[in-house]
């Protein structure tokens, strides 16, 4: 495996693979890496002759400079991690390496990106458009790998790659978690002992409410996920919707559409975490 952290050097080393007809899979990441990465990783490697992880912590994606500050950042044991899932190269760039100047670019693709995280974190999937699109177009990859966690970021990158277009396969892995439930995430690592307990309740409440709801309406669903979270030491909701998976737009109904999906976004303690459940589909 080997560590690259300039553009230039990247675009030489897969220019020589991609005339080789060899296929290239990307997986990316900003770091602090973990068995959820893992996973996008190792299904690169069994779909695609070389893989490349980039490692690299946006600062245009994050509209609050101190979770900018405090986003973990261990790229030794990224490295170590990568190699022992046969990644080929791991780009980490600097920051001055991907932004040279400023990027300007502006991505809109309501209302995708205008609900949900949109709207409490504004410009925030200009940041992820804007880096992403930078990684697609220096590793023109034949497959781009993303975890389901981010359920809102994978939908809005699918219609960049639509609309741009850029001839890659965006590939959604599903939500790896803890033996207890927890999704995995990067940020879990800044969680206390008894914040960690705290947040189990996350995502015990979303699989208790996939029962629920097969008896009670969606408003009512909405209702028992949004007072089980306020019951809940150390934790405060910032947002949960049950939305079309495919539209991101609320639901009202459980007839209305065939893929129905319910986000969540809570604040434990300073850290925000967020998961989804599926209810239909």
């Amino acid at each position: 495996m080997k560590l690259i952290q300039t553009v230039k050097e990247l675009r030489s080393e897969l220019d020589g693979l991609r005339k080789a007809g060899k296929t290239i899979g990307l997986v990316p990441t900003m770091g602090a890496l973990h068995a959820g990465h893992a996973s996008l990783v190792k299904r690169a490697v069994a779909e695609n002759d070389v893989v490349v992880v980039s490692d690299f912590v946006n600062p245009t994606q994050f509209n609050d400079k101190n979770d900018l500050l405090k986003y973990p950042r261990t790229l030794e044991a990224d490295c170590a991690l990568l190699e022992a899932c046969g990644a080929a190269f791991v780009f980490a760039p600097s920051v001055e390496e991907m932004y040279p100047e400023p990027d300007t670019r502006q991505f809109s693709y309501a209302p995708l990106d205008t609900v949900m995280e949109g709207k409490y974190r504004p410009g925030h999937f200009n940041g992820v458009c804007q880096v992403v699109s930078k990684l697609f177009l220096i590793v023109e990859p034949t497959r781009a790998y993303f975890g389901e966690k981010d359920f809102q970021q994978l939908a809005v990158i699918r219609e960049m790659v639509r609309r741009y277009p850029f001839p890659i396969e965006i590939v959604g892995c599903p939500i790896v978690r803890e033996v207890d439930g927890l999704a995995l995430s990067s940020r879990n690592t800044r969680l206390s002992a008894e914040q960690r307990e705290q947040a189990l309740q996350i995502s015990q409440t979303l699989f208790a409410s996939v029962e629920y709801s097969k008896t009670h309406t969606v408003a009512e669903t909405r209702l028992y996920v949004e007072s089980r979270i306020a019951r809940s030491e150390g934790l405060r909701l910032e947002y949960f919707e049950i939305v079309d998976g495919n539209t991101l737009q609320t639901v009202n109904g459980w007839d209305e559409t065939e893929y129905i999906v319910g986000c969540i976004t809570v604040f434990c303690g300073e850290v925000r975490l967020i998961d989804n459940i599926k209810y239909r589909g």
